[in-house]
C-alpha cells in the first residue's frame, strides 16, 4: 500500500511539472500513464465502468477536473489550460495487487486570491480530517473536522461524493463523508486504510452531471477544489501513505 501510494505522489509531482497555460489535459494524462507504466504499475482509473450504467468506461489514466468541475473530469485535447485556471489531478495506481489514490488541485499561472484561499482551506481541511483519523475515533469525527474547517470560511462541502476505504480494491467500505457529527459512523481501528478527500465548492454545494456522464460540476459554476490522501489508521496518529512532497514547490 505504501509503495502504490508513493508512486501516486510521484506521478502527481511529474504531472505538476508540466502544468502551465497552453497545455492540454490530454497531454497531462499521457505523461501520467507513461510514468505509471514505466514504474511497473497500472493506472486504475482507465477503463473503470461508468457508475450510471452507461456504456462509457473512463478513458483516462487520471481525472483532470478544471475550475467548476468537482471530480471525474475526462482528459481531452480540447481542454487547454489557461492562466488563472485550477485543475484537480486525481490519480490511482495498482502496484503488486494494492491500490494507491491521491489528488492535488494545481494552480495554472497566477490565480485569483479568492481561489487560492479556497485551495488553501481545502488542503487544510484534509489535514484536519487526518488529525481525527486515529484508532478509537469514529468516521464522523473525520467528517465533522473537514466540514467545520470549510464552512468556517464560507465554503460548501459536496455531500454526494465521499472518501472511501482502500486496499486490494480502489473503492472499499467504509465511505468517508466530508460532513457529519462527531461520534457518528463506524469505529476506526488500527490498520484500516482509508482515502480522505475533501471536495469543496466556493459557492453552493449543489452539483450536476456533465453530458459525458462522468464529470461532476457545480451548478453555480463557481470553482471547486479537491485534495486527497490515502492513510492508515494508527493509535495516536495516522500514517499518511501518499505524499505531496515536492508538489508545493512545483505548484507556485
Amino acid at each position: 500500500m505504501r509503495e502504490a501510494n508513493q508512486l501516486v505522489g510521484a506521478t502527481l509531482l511529474e504531472v505538476g511539472k508540466h502544468i502551465r497555460p497552453g497545455v492540454t489535459t490530454l497531454q497531462l494524462d499521457e505523461i501520467a500513464e507513461e510514468f505509471i507504466c514505466k514504474h511497473g504499475a497500472k493506472p486504475t482509473f482507465k477503463g473503470v465502468p461508468n457508475p450510471f450504467g452507461i456504456d462509457a468506461p473512463f478513458p483516462g489514466s487520471i481525472c483532470t477536473s478544471v475550475n467548476d468541475v468537482v471530480v471525474h473530469g475526462i482528459p481531452g485535447n480540447q481542454m487547454v489550460l489557461k492562466e488563472g485556471d485550477i485543475v484537480s489531478v486525481d490519480c490511482g495506481t495498482l502496484l503488486n495487487g494494492y491500490n494507491g489514490d491521491s489528488c492535488y488541485t494545481f494552480s495554472v499561472g497566477e490565480v485569483n486570491p479568492k481561489v487560492r484561499k479556497l485551495l488553501k482551506t481545502t488542503k487544510a481541511a484534509l489535514y484536519k480530517g487526518i488529525e481525527q483519523a486515529v484508532a478509537g475515533n469514529h468516521v464522523g469525527d473525520i467528517s465533522n473536522a473537514v466540514q467545520q474547517c470549510c464552512e468556517a470560511e464560507g465554503y460548501s462541502v459536496v455531500r454526494e461524493l465521499t472518501g472511501h476505504g482502500i486496499g486490494r480494491q480502489m473503492h472499499e467500505d467504509p465511505p468517508i463523508p466530508n460532513y457529519g457529527k462527531c461520534g457518528n459512523g463506524i469505529l476506526l481501528k488500527a490498520g484500516m486504510c482509508i482515502a480522505i478527500e475533501p471536495m469543496v465548492a466556493m459557492g453552493d454545494r449543489k452539483i450536476a452531471l456533465l453530458p459525458d456522464h462522468w464529470g461532476i460540476i457545480t451548478q453555480d459554476h463557481l470553482p471547486s477544489a479537491h485534495f486527497e490522501h490515502t492513510i492508515v489508521i494508527r493509535r495516536g496518529k495516522a500514517e499518511i501513505l501518499s505524499t505531496f512532497d515536492g508538489i508545493e514547490q512545483v505548484d507556485v
